[in-house]
């Protein structure tokens, strides 16, 4: 927590248009104010009761029926609405196409006719192996209407992770592409699909859209173009009513070792969280033009591109490729040319944009914008400070926002008409939520604290189990404390006005002579140096301290490391943290090895940190190239 830390409010004229501008809103009894949440869906038969909770299973709105499908499509389509774009989608070449959510309905209703005619029904899992292109959304929304669970997966990983997640599933159908571009490359997306699929797998059918110009190779009677099969296909599909405990989708967590854990999220609660969290927390309005930069692969892109933007009826950007193709204006330009009101997106892509510079963003008229969001790991004060300053020109409020693939939905957060602004802190839990910063008995800790995150009460987003693995399911979120808390694995301190700062994964924590550290704050620490684009910090063994943290740096342009430079960075984080932090070494890199995600690969940077040079497993790596600079700096240094 930095000291005397500015605080920003909410500009008055954002105050007074707000969605939620009522402070007794946080007083509401929790199962209250769920329930009146509830209340704007659709749901075809009432509930009967909001919670039955038998700890750690939660069934929420038990007897009640609805459709995701019928929420994020059909009902807007008795409203102006089904003129209104739903999605538009730019590709990296810049191609576009408009769905308004009449066309949504159409293609929709025509892809879940073609899963019927395949056999897909509501006991198996179909896998979705797709890029950001609307059709992804299309393909889950049709198993949504047919009351099919989906699973999808990330259409970067490698071979080896989706034939994992298939067999896990055991999944019969799978719905693919003949390519997606990225960086100016076509991706192998369907050779993946065929290099899995020549192992033992379980599935028999395999549906390719057409995304780039080539004809792929296949396999008779398993592989069909979703051309052909849609040419035939009857573009009206009712939707199945399902009950709101009902298995809506499974998510496959990326974690660094062990089995993918399958998260399972039910239909009615999952429709809830997200639904209200979307259209309070974005203050999210008809005339917005809504931007989740995410990837539809990962939880983010499933609550706040696919679901909670169709569920409130907006109109939303998904774009297919990265922030700096075909140059590192491309996101600015897409802002100016949608008129994007809303943009949420990652510290990762904010640091890359500090790093490049302020000339891009500036080149571009980014007026339109109102409110910025951040989601995917702690942001650090410096970066919150540069994205509300050239991003937001001042104006914007930030929403900082904390959650995670198993709880579904945005658990920590401001609401931006009530809550005033630390950069750097979540602040507080949604309304409606129960979360807290925990000691290692279950108790609060005091302000200045160290401890861990836990949610106190159910929510309505919240894991239903991990897939055909209760067991797993109680053993990794249940068992931390003797009280029905879920355990989220966090790090986090908690200051005299009850914000969270999230400091990162608990395993991320470096025990120097005793005193914890986390890597989160040594890397904000280093970040707030004008040089330092990128921080990465593990921990070392050390024969007397236990561990000592090792710096991973990537430096902005025109920045060069120089003892000069180290001597700053010491004296920085001498000053912000102490002494006994101090770095051991400073390794500098021009790119931090990276998933498909944007998550750095600490497992690589210990084995650089401790001199080996065996890096393992790399097939997750999305930028090979980063190895260089690291092998370079082993190689003088095991010499």
């Amino acid at each position: 927590m930095p000291e005397n830390q500015t605080v920003y409010m909410p500009p008055q004229p954002f105050v007074d248009k707000a969605l939620m501008r009522e402070p007794l809103v946080y007083k509401q009894d929790a199962l209250d104010f769920w329930e009146d949440r509830a209340r704007e869906l659709d749901w075809f038969e009432p509930w009967r009761k909001t919670l039955d909770w038998n700890p750690p299973f939660a069934t929420w709105f038990a007897g009640g029926k609805l459709n995701a499908s019928y929420n994020c499509i059909d009902r807007h389509l008795n409203t102006w609405r089904k003129n209104k774009a739903a999605i538009i989608f730019e590709g990296e070449h810049g191609d576009t196409k408009v769905y308004t959510y009449k066309d949504l309905h159409r293609e929709v209703c025509r892809a879940a006719n073609v899963l019927l005619r395949l056999g897909a029904n509501k006991d198996e899992v179909v896998t979705i192996y797709m890029p950001m292109i609307p059709e992804t959304v299309i393909a889950m929304l049709a198993c949504t209407r047919i009351g099919v669970p989906h699973s999808v997966v990330f259409g970067g990983f490698s071979a080896n992770a989706l034939l994992g997640r298939i067999n896990d599933a055991g999944s019969k159908i799978l719905i693919t592409c003949n390519g997606a571009y990225r960086k100016g490359r076509i991706l192998p997306v369907i050779e993946n699909v065929h290099a899995a699929l020549e192992q033992e797998n379980t599935i028999e059918t395999v549906v390719i859209y057409n995304r780039v110009n080539r004809d792929p190779e296949l396999v008779y009677g398993r592989d069909y173009l979703y051309t052909s099969l849609r040419a035939n296909a009857s573009n009206e599909c009712p939707p199945v009513p399902m009950n709101a405990d009902d298995p809506l989708f499974v998510l496959y967590t990326s974690g660094t070792t062990g089995k993918p854990k399958g998260v399972v999220h039910s239909t009615g609660g999952y429709l809830t969280g997200v639904a209200a969290t979307q259209k309070y927390i974005f203050d999210l309005k008809d005339d917005d033009v809504y931007w989740c930069t995410a990837d539809l692969g990962w939880i983010s892109g499933h609550s706040y591109v696919a679901y909670g933007p169709l569920l409130n009826g907006a109109t939303m950007v998904m774009y297919e490729g990265g922030p700096e193709y075909p140059d590192k204006y491309q996101w600015w330009r897409i802002i100016e040319k949608y008129g994007v009101t809303i943009l949420y997106t990652s510290p990762t892509a904010i640091r890359n944009f500090i790093k490049w510079g302020d000339k891009y963003p500036q080149k571009h008229d980014l007026s339109s914008l109102r409110l910025l969001g951040s989601v995917g790991e702690p942001i650090s004060p410096d970066a919150w400070e540069w994205f509300h300053r050239v991003v937001g020109g001042g104006r914007c409020p930030i929403v900082d926002t904390w959650w995670q693939t198993e709880t579904g939905m945005i658990m920590l957060s401001p609401v931006p008409a009530l809550t005033p602004l630390k950069p750097g802190s979540c602040t507080k839990p949604f309304p409606g939520v129960s979360a807290a910063v925990l000691n290692e008995e279950g108790n609060p800790v005091a302000p200045g604290e160290k401890g861990f995150v836990g949610v106190t009460q159910p929510w309505p987003a919240m894991l239903k189990t991990l897939y055909k693995d209760d067991e797993r399911y109680v053993n990794t979120y249940w068992k931390q404390w003797d009280k029905p808390y879920y355990f989220a694995g966090d790090g986090a301190t908690i200051d005299e006005d009850g914000y969270v700062w999230i400091e990162g994964r608990v395993d991320d924590v470096i025990n120097v002579s005793g005193h914890r550290i986390g890597t989160n704050e040594l890397e904000s620490t280093l970040a707030q140096h004008e040089a330092v684009a990128e921080a990465a910090c593990i921990g070392v063994a050390h024969e007397i301290k236990g561990q000592v943290p090792v710096a991973f740096l990537v430096l902005k342009e025109d920045y060069f490391p120089t003892q000069t430079l180290i001597d700053a960075l010491h004296e920085l984080i001498t000053e912000q943290i102490g002494k006994f932090s101090q770095i051991s070494e400073f390794i500098f890199t021009a790119e931090l090895p990276k998933t498909q995600s944007g998550k750095t690969i600490r497992r690589i940077l210990q084995n650089v940190a401790e001199g080996n040079d065996d890096f393992g497993d790399i097939t997750t790596l999305a930028n090979p190239d980063s190895l260089e600079d690291l092998r370079k700096y082993l190689g003088n240094k095991l010499l």
